[in-house]
């Protein structure tokens, strides 16, 4: 239901979901203005459209005098966020910021400019901001020896904008892939453990290491200090969640995503920028350090193959489909063998 009074407006939008009908009201606001005031009523669903009215009648008796022809603006009152509770919002999609990737580096870099950014999120209605939480930064000094401190300035500073926060574990490197503004590496007494035992990272055919991440051919090594990449992983979680438990305790984290390989995804290195990888080059599978192969080999024998190897016929990472004997219509990748790699 839309009424216009003069230049103001109101807007009223009911919804039934069963029996019951939430109501939701908006304060009178000017047309194509922002809006400044928004407050949501919560009525018991036996309410019916009446009540309604009723709401709304007296909201306008509080936020609008008439006086002949004019119509008196009703003072500024502090925006009132929405809770996530709030059954009314049940379409109510909220909208996150990704902050710059370099935003951290050991201190909170530019904290007065970054506040300013953060006010004018909050000014503009953003629910929140997302940032990575690099592995590569918080444990950079050695095994268990976490620095927290400057995620703690940045986390304060998020709450003190009354904004939300959606947090990223990052065990990944930043630098190499599309979008990328900054480098910063995995820890380096982690890089350390592959200088003598490069097949730590995913390797590609011809040898060559991508060192962006470590393999999953290793999650259950114990190489680094005694440890698995699995309990590292595990280790930094529990201690994000201690040294952050009173911010945990307040909501201001909304969301927790775990990285899970090169750029946070869950896939292989199979188009670096660092390596050469250009648009729309088919990449290069990234699978060929012993750790992984050996896997292969191991699977391949229990499916009663085990003269099965990984492939040697896909490509390099600026081939076409077509230019490899694997890719190609009617190539390895529908045979036997190649549906068993693949899957």
């Amino acid at each position: 239901m839309r009424m216009t009074i003069n230049t103001f407006e109101v807007h009223e939008r009911y919804f039934q979901k069963g029996m019951a009908i939430p109501i939701r009201v908006e304060r009178a606001r000017k047309p194509n203005s922002r809006i400044k005031q928004q407050q949501v009523f919560k009525l018991n669903g036996n309410n019916n459209i009446g009540c309604a009215h009723n709401h709304l009648k007296k909201q306008l008796q509080r936020s609008v005098s008439v006086a002949g022809a004019a119509i008196a603006q009703p003072p500024e009152a502090p925006i009132v966020p929405p809770t996530y509770e709030d059954p009314m919002l049940a379409n109510y999609v909220p909208i996150y910021v990704m902050l710059q990737l370099g935003v951290i580096d050991n201190v909170l870099e530019d904290k007065a400019k970054l506040e300013k950014q953060l006010k004018e999120l909050r000014a503009a209605g953003v629910d929140g901001v997302m940032v990575d939480v690099w592995w590569g930064i918080v444990e950079s000094k050695g095994p268990k020896q976490y620095d927290w401190s400057a995620y703690r300035s940045l986390f304060q500073l998020v709450q003190d904008c009354k904004l939300k926060l959606q947090a990223i574990m990052s065990f990944h490197q930043c630098g190499g892939n599309v979008g990328d503004s900054v480098f910063i590496p995995i820890p380096k007494w982690v890089l350390e453990v592959g200088e003598s035992n490069p097949d730590i990272f995913y390797t590609n055919r011809s040898g060559v290491r991508n060192k962006e991440c470590i393999s999953l051919g290793v999650d259950n090594k114990p190489f680094f200090n005694g440890r698995t990449p699995i309990q590292m992983y595990s280790d930094y979680m529990k201690s994000f969640r201690e040294n952050m438990a009173d911010f945990l305790e307040s909501e201001l984290l909304i969301d927790i995503e775990v990285g899970l390989g090169p750029a946070g995804e869950l896939r292989y290195p199979s188009y670096s920028e660092l390596q050469g990888w250009e648009f729309p080059g088919i990449g290069e599978f990234n699978c060929y350090d012993k750790y992984l192969q050996a896997e292969f080999k191991e699977a391949a024998t229990k499916a009663g193959h085990p003269e099965w190897e990984l492939p040697d016929n896909a490509g390099l990472c600026n081939d076409t489909p077509e230019s490899t004997e694997f890719f190609r219509s009617k190539g390895t990748y529908q045979t036997e063998k190649g549906k068993f790699f693949l899957t």
